[in-house]
């Protein structure tokens, strides 16, 4: 919590200096009412003593002095507010090793399934843009706010030969920050990857790719994809059969994720990667904002000032 006027709450001091007076004032009051009162009487003359409910009323005018002194200051409290207006990038790896059927019924079969359950769980607002990669990047969707396209350009992705992880990093980058909001900014951008981790092709490295994410501000959220028993089996010439260990690599999306000021996710089945991507679209749909919260103090304060009103007039207005 930050204030915007931090000096006022030099006046804290009052409150215990006036607690402190308060006590005083009651020890003098008892050692007087002692020496002049015989103590045998007092049964007689009072049905019952008020005991800790005389102290409970000033207590929380005290409690209410100091919520309202930190009003005036003017507290400012981190809350999590919905976001208006972003753009979610989404770069699956189409890549031979998805072909990889460690993840029922492969890999890419399962980051394209789920990853229309998360373009569906993305506020409506936020524009959704697609990037398909193995040798070389593409653009498979342009930002659009239109889900149903959405759906089918994910649909439409096919494996290829190749992983060019960090030239697919870069464009997505590139490609949404050339979005514009209603008042023509830059709305805030995400980039989810969806990966077995491996970078085979490309001009671009993916440290290199992170490093530009960093920079332009966009954070690179990760899911790495399959299990260290992943094999894909090619055709070679002349017709033969080769089966190839593609465990994923989830040091390197690890890498490109944190590097960013991302996160990374693993998931080795479909139920796993619809809970991931439910989290990110609650994290990513949401953004920390500072606001005044002088008006809970205030109301704070007023409460307690009527409830410690109510209670002296209710405890004390029959007692002598």
């Amino acid at each position: 919590m930050s204030f915007e006027s931090p000096w006022v709450l030099a006046t804290l001091v009052v409150v215990p200096l006036l607690v402190v007076v308060y006590v005083r004032y009651e020890r003098r009051r008892a050692a007087t009412a002692a020496r002049f009162t015989n103590l045998g009487l007092l049964p007689n003359l009072v049905d019952a003593r008020p005991g800790w409910r005389r102290h409970l009323p000033l207590a929380l005018l005290f409690v209410a002095l100091t919520a309202m002194i930190v009003g005036v200051a003017r507290p400012h409290a981190t809350v999590s507010v919905a976001r208006e207006e972003a753009t979610v990038m989404i770069a699956i790896d189409a890549s031979l090793s998805m072909r990889a059927t460690d993840v029922k019924p492969s890999r890419l079969v399962v980051a394209r399934e789920a990853a229309k359950a998360f373009v569906a769980k993305v506020p409506k607002k936020f524009r959704i843009g697609l990037i398909s990669f193995s040798a070389r990047p593409y653009v498979i969707l342009p930002p659009t706010e239109d889900r149903d396209l959405a759906a089918r350009a994910l649909a439409s992705i096919r494996s290829g030969e190749g992983t060019a992880l960090g030239d697919a990093v870069k464009l997505a980058v590139q490609v949404g920050r050339r979005q514009r909001a209603g008042d023509g900014s830059i709305p805030p951008e995400s980039l989810l990857v969806i990966s077995d981790g491996a970078q085979m092709s490309g001009r671009t490295t993916p440290q290199a790719a992170a490093a530009f994410a960093r920079s332009r501000h966009v954070p690179v959220y990760a899911i790495v994809l399959g299990t260290p028993n992943g094999i894909v089996e090619v055709t070679l010439t002349g017709g033969f059969k080769e089966q190839i260990r593609v465990p994923p690599r989830a040091d390197i999306l690890q890498q490109v994720a944190r590097t960013s000021g991302g996160d990374v996710f693993t998931a080795t089945d479909d139920s796993r990667l619809r809970d991931i991507y439910k989290r990110l679209a609650s994290r990513l749909g949401h953004r920390r904002q500072s606001r005044e919260v002088t008006d809970l103090f205030a109301g704070g304060s007023a409460a307690l000032l009527l409830v410690g009103g109510a209670l002296s007039a209710a405890w004390f207005r029959r007692v002598p």
